[in-house]
């Protein structure tokens, strides 16, 4: 190996592992022929694969595996702690509502995903993600319905989009995988089910699985102000790994702009969703209560299918709050409940109980997790804002593994999919706390894997491909300290 290899292994590295900062420094050391082919080659690592720019990185071979989802139970789906009696009382009745099976009578359908919250937000504990067993597949047993191909019984909980319409214009809604047609409590329903086999084979057909919903509140505490700190911080290395944070918005000749998902209205920043397409809790619960299941709320009063014969089943809107309840928990609407439950949920614990893991492994993982680049968009931690309400969350160290920004994940993650200015291609980074219990990743739950869901990673345009590169150049015994300090989240 030439000295000029040497020097030139020694500069990736050092902008790989944020060692380098600022990396320009480290660069203009070397001579002028090596720091050029250091910034061809970080360049192309951007781009996603060879000088090229084709994605074409295969990781190589490994002793390193994911040590599986952790069977530990108590590590999520407690209250937070510090909450008053009336709180914690309002968080269990809010809990019970989440986990209620509906009814056509409720407001069930005519279109829908799951009959209940619970059903889909419950591994490890309620208000997690999807369970080892996809119950939309005994709900596809009962009325008219058939199971989509795309589901299986072990397979995760899905919801549909279709990327675009027949006519060839942007779709990016979601379609309802059931209906409540020839339920015995829907006579006169004839909701028929998308034709999904037709729109799978015009690959038309992209995939959502449900996001944990622990520690929501905490985050919906973090100010804009904190999320906007922590895009500006350790920017020389961000900008060596080809890191840029969420584009806002197209301008005049497709400029973009490199701040968070903003909310259309009031200007601040989203961050529910894959996408950070929800501002708040009560948006977010309101959504899916009417997407997911169908159930009109005072968010969304309007139903998605006014189909004839449908919408004498129950009121409209189908959920609201009861003025002349006896108290005010009672009166409060089912979106209320889900967002005071939501609001108040604990972020679940870390564990060193890792299979074939020793703490002092965990320990070494954590600190590859920095040095290679993750922590830079997965950020160990953001603060609560110090007036939060209630007191109980103010001014609290959210350990939630995320920057809460938009990134371009490359074509390789991209689903076509547009919502408010985040683009096709662009993603929440997804908050890691939880992260070992969960049994599928990444937005569609392609993957049970986590050493797969890291080479998702990477693809021809990713911000990622850097960082991904960085952690299969580890020796083995360090990937997979990483990957089990993953498990220990």
């Amino acid at each position: 190996m030439t000295k000029e290899t040497r020097h030139l292994g020694f500069l990736l590295l050092l902008v790989a592992c944020n060692g380098g900062e600022p990396a320009d420094t480290a660069l203009a050391q070397a001579s002028t022929e090596t720091a050029t082919a250091a910034r061809e080659t970080i360049e192309a690592m951007r781009r996603g694969g060879g000088r090229d720019g084709s994605a074409s990185f295969t990781p190589p071979p490994s002793t390193a595996r994911d040590p599986g989802a952790r069977e530990s139970i108590g590590d999520a789906g407690a209250a937070l702690d510090g909450l008053s009696d009336k709180q914690r009382y309002l968080f269990n009745i809010g809990k019970l509502d989440f986990e209620e099976v509906e009814e056509v009578d409720e407001g069930l359908g005519p279109t829908l995903n799951l009959d209940s919250c619970g059903g889909c937000h419950s591994q490890p504990a309620t208000g997690g993600t999807s369970p080892r067993i996809n119950p939309q597949v005994a709900l596809a047993k009962v009325g008219n319905n058939t199971l989509p191909s795309f589901l299986s019984l072990n397979g995760p909980v899905r919801e549909v989009r279709f990327v675009r319409n027949a006519d060839g214009s942007p779709d990016g809604g979601v379609h309802g995988l059931f209906t409540i047609s020839g339920r015995p409590d829907a006579v006169g329903c004839t909701v028929q089910q998308p034709r999904f086999e037709a729109e799978l084979a015009r690959n038309n057909v992209v995939f959502r699985i449900p996001t944990p919903v622990f520690g929501a509140g905490l985050i919906e505490a973090i100010p804009d102000s904190e999320i906007r700190r922590n895009a500006a911080a350790a920017s020389n290395s961000k900008q060596a790994l080809g890191i840029r944070g969420r584009p806002n918005m197209l301008l005049t000749g497709q400029s973009i702009t490199g701040t968070p998902n903003h909310n259309g209205n009031d200007g601040t920043i989203g961050r529910f969703g894959w996408k950070a397409q929800n501002k708040s809790l009560l948006i977010f619960s309101g959504e899916a209560y009417n997407v997911e299941m169908g159930i009109t709320n005072l968010a969304f009063p309007t139903e998605r299918d006014e189909t004839a014969g449908c919408q004498i089943l129950a009121p409209q809107p189908n959920s609201e709050a009861d003025l002349d309840a006896g108290s005010p928990a009672d009166g409060l609407s089912s979106i209320e409940k889900f967002t005071v439950f939501m609001r108040f949920l604990a972020p679940p614990r870390p564990s060193t109980q890792v299979t074939g893991a020793t703490a002092d492994s965990i320990d070494a993982g954590r600190r590859q997790f920095t040095d290679v680049g993750c922590a830079l968009c997965h950020t160990p931690t953001l603060n609560t804002h110090v007036a939060a309400s209630p007191a109980s969350m103010a001014g609290k160290a959210v350990d939630l593994y995320s920057d809460l920004l938009l990134h371009d994940m490359g074509i390789g993650l991209a689903d076509g999919i547009q919502q408010g200015q985040a683009s096709g291609r662009e993603w929440r980074t997804a908050p890691l706390w939880g992260l070992g219990q969960r049994l599928f990743f990444l937005h569609d739950g392609r993957t049970g894997d986590l050493r797969e869901a890291i080479t998702a990673h990477y693809s021809t345009g990713s911000e990622a491909n850097a960082v991904t590169k960085a952690f299969f150049a580890l020796p083995d015994a360090q990937q997979q300290a990483l990957l089990n300090f993953l498990r220990s989240l």
